[in-house]
């Protein structure tokens, strides 16, 4: 792409004195190479603006217009030569700056007296569209946005839905970057403009829809900031590039200091942000004016952030002085001129903005493809598809499959100069040595080895599920051995114990709980009940993928409940429950002091208002101690300190909350490792009394299968069990037993007399009560 560097043109613009105003000295020397413009202060006047006191001022511009200057020779010098750079597809902007009332607006938008005051944005306007229409040699299309900056806002002023009444009613438009730091403007509305009549009727929309606030300065003086770009795009017919620019015209908001134009109240935060916005232009033009900055700060106002092109980017950028040259102001003109020869030094490097429209280039590149298939077929006499036929492939797997069998070094796979072939075969080699044996099968399609996968598949699956019914049938007498067990404890607790203590029967915390401490769901008349449960088919285990087994859980289960740290559990569980209802409770405290203090904030600001409207319409009276007002602060503050006090406790409460979800982790931790520790014992025990029973397959006891699949269970498959893979049974819950008593933490070892049902089948039989007589050992050691 063609580049241009170049500095911003930087041009000033004498406003002519009004009838009372009185000259202020100045001298313009337009001679090249770069014209001067000195401003003389007498010593007796410099004493309110210039701190030392010099006399005089001398700055350089590209060239300066005088009072008598008009607006023709304004748009031929100023904006014809960036309206060209346009129509070439370069961007463009043009801004006016100076203090309010010092000939912005008129120059920009002109004045609505006579035809001759039309402003550059008109005018440029016009001459675009004659030059498009004598331009016949390319298509072009003009779009039209205007954009108003007001109080940091914008607003867009050609919204086709409505006219608005009031600023507000206005849609808002928002900045948004993208990764490419491209600014892009939401909301912001694009008016297609086909002649000059329609793009000045737009202009003219968008300027009854500006917002004109009135200050001593200026009756009609604009309090924001407004960009009216143009975008155009043009391509030469049949081809595929397009060009497109923007230009935008800029009307800057005045630039004078507050207490200047003698302004308060809803004014005074408007000059506010103007002075803001005006000072990041500033600071974006210091930045960009040193030579090694590597920040520039753009995104700090709206406006920067819209510029950004325009200042030290990809556009030709072109500045307006205006100048108001009376004694009142002349200091802020010289202020002015001095922003000036900053933006002077600015080096910005415009792009020809040239791309390529995809659909043409597609249609282009169809177009290519299919001359080139035309010649191939020539060439070779055939015409060629993108797709291999169904033969042709089945050729190739032959070959294929004769050349990996082939043991000869110096074989070649030869498949001719069809690209379309060689491809495919690559696939095929890279699917071979990735899947060796599922290539191989594809292959040879009469593989037998398939169906004997499948059978062994079907051996496998049949032995699991007959592993899975013994280990059901085992559950189930565990089951009824507990039931048993409840019962006999609840006749003989209704016999002895009349008034002594009972001890607590801890309720089984499932082991998803003990993955995460945040998700404890507590309920306070939680019933303290024997989790009975009636196994589910092996769909059980869906967290591990089938790797727990069904006993494996239940033996969970049972060990769980005789375990002294459940009741642990159980009790930090109260506790915790206890510091999140109190945690809860400050939380709505906090809110409520919050919510009071923004309500006498809010009441300050009311009283502030109302005292301001009364100083501006009474300026004589002075501005008084406020009693109301103070009354409020005091409430605030009072306020403030019980916010403070609250928030400490529950800062308080959060740290306990935190360390009583860590100890209930430990506690789990060690109950899970504990598990683990006593079921391995479990399972060597079964294999050194019955070694012969664990090794045969095919072997028609019951228990010793379950013991075997205990074994293959991996350590840690326990903790990710799932809690749903229990169910309750409903009809356990009548000979439930709850007990009252926390404090004890030790369960007795259950009597070994409780009588089982057995199986029927005398080995099994044996074997069941070894282990449950293996169980009660353990469990009496750990009492």
């Amino acid at each position: 792409a063609v580049m241009v560097k170049e500095t911003i043109r930087v041009y000033a613009r004498v406003k002519p004195l009004g009838r009372r105003q009185q000259a202020g000295s100045y001298s313009v020397d337009n001679e090249e190479p770069l014209p001067s413009l000195e401003i003389t202060v007498p010593r007796d006047l410099a004493d309110g603006f210039i701190n030392n006191k010099r006399e005089s001022y001398k700055f350089k511009f590209q060239k300066i217009f005088d009072q008598d200057a008009k607006q023709d020779v304004i748009f031929d010098s100023i904006a014809k030569p960036v309206a060209e750079c346009a129509l070439a597809g370069y961007n463009g902007t043009i801004f006016a700056y100076g203090q309010t009332g010092s000939g912005k607006t008129f120059t920009i938008t002109g004045g609505a007296e006579r035809y001759s005051d039309r402003g550059i944005i008109p005018r440029t306007l016009s001459y675009i569209f004659d030059q498009l229409q004598k331009d016949s040699s390319k298509v072009y299309t003009t779009h039209v946005s205007y954009l108003e900056i007001y109080n940091e806002c914008g607003y867009d002023l050609l919204d086709p839905r409505h006219e608005a009444s009031r600023m507000e009613d206005l849609p808002k438009v928002t900045i948004m970057e993208d990764s490419d730091q491209n600014i892009h403007l939401k909301n912001l509305s694009l008016q297609q403009a086909t002649n000059e009549e329609e793009a000045l009727n737009l202009l003219f929309l968008g300027d009854t829809n500006r917002m004109i606030a009135e200050t001593p300065m200026n009756q009609a003086s604009s309090r924001s900031h407004c960009i009216f770009t143009i975008h155009i795009s043009s391509k030469e017919p049949g081809s595929a590039t397009i060009r497109r620019s923007k230009l935008h015209l800029v009307d800057l908001a005045g630039s004078e200091r507050v207490a200047k134009s003698g302004i308060g109240g809803h004014l005074l935060t408007e000059a506010k942000y103007i002075n803001l916005s005006l000072h990041y232009l500033e600071q974006v033009i210091i930045a960009l004016a040193e030579k090694n900055r590597s920040h520039i700060p753009y995104r700090n106002s709206m406006m920067t952030s819209v510029l950004r092109d325009s200042l030290g980017g990809n556009c030709m950028t072109t500045m307006i002085s205006t100048l108001a040259m009376d004694k009142r102001n002349i200091d802020e003109s010289i202020s002015t001129c001095r922003f000036a020869q900053r933006v002077a030094l600015i080096k910005n490097e415009a792009v020809l903005n040239e791309e390529i429209d995809p659909r043409l280039m597609i249609v282009q590149l169809q177009k290519e493809i299919q001359d080139l298939k035309d010649e191939l077929a020539l060439v070779t006499g055939k015409q060629r598809t993108s797709e291999l036929s169904q033969e042709e492939l089945f050729q190739l797997d032959e070959l294929i499959e004769a050349f990996v069998k082939d043991n000869d070094p110096d074989s070649s796979l030869d498949v001719g100069a069809d690209m379309r072939k060689i491809k495919y075969c690559f696939g095929h080699m890279k699917q071979i040595i990735n899947h060796p044996i599922t290539s191989s099968k594809k292959l040879l399609s009469q593989d037998i080895s398939e169906e004997k996968n499948s059978n062994e598949e079907l051996e496998k699956l049949k032995g699991l599920l007959q592993q899975r019914d013994n280990e059901i049938k085992i559950l189930v007498t565990m089951l009824k051995k507990e039931k048993k067990k409840a019962r006999d404890a609840l006749s003989q607790f209704n016999a002895t114990s009349a008034g002594s203590t009972v001890l607590e029967q801890s309720p089984s915390v499932s082991l998803e709980e003990s993955q995460s401490p945040s998700r404890w769901s507590f309920s306070l008349k939680e019933e303290k009940v024997f989790r009975s449960s009636v196994p589910r088919l092996p769909v059980l285990s869906r967290a591990t993928g089938g790797k727990m087994s069904l006993g494996c859980q239940e033996a969970f289960e049972v060990f769980k409940r005789d375990h002294a740290d459940s009741i642990t559990i159980e009790d930090n569980k109260q506790l915790l429950k206890q510091r999140f209802d109190e945690a809860k409770c400050l939380g709505e405290k906090l809110n409520e002091v919050r919510n009071k203090i923004n309500h006498l904030k809010g009441k300050i600001i009311q009283r502030q208002i109302q005292r301001a409207a009364l100083a501006v319409s009474n300026p004589s009276e002075e501005l008084t101690f406020d009693p109301v007002e103070e009354n409020l602060r005091m409430q605030i503050e009072e306020e403030k300190q019980s916010y403070k006090r609250v928030y400490s406790h529950f800062k308080g409460l959060k740290i306990e909350i935190e360390h009583l979800q860590l100890l209930m982790e430990k506690v789990k931790m060690k109950l899970q490792k504990d598990f683990e520790v006593w079921w391995s014992e479990e399972s060597k025990k079964f294999q050194q009394e019955k070694p012969e029973m664990v090794t045969s397959p095919n072997t028609a006891t019951v228990y010793p299968q379950f013991i075997r699949s205990l074994q293959h269970l991996s350590p840690n498959s326990s903790s990710d069990t799932s809690r749903d893979s229990l169910c309750e049974d409903p009809t356990v819950k009548n000979n439930s037993i709850t007990f009252d008593n926390p404090t004890l933490k030790t369960r007795t070892p259950p009597s070994s007399s409780t009588s089982i049902p057995l199986t029927g089948d005398s080995q099994a039989d044996a074997d069941i009560l070894a282990f449950i007589k293996a169980r009660q050992n353990i469990l009496q050691k750990k009492g």
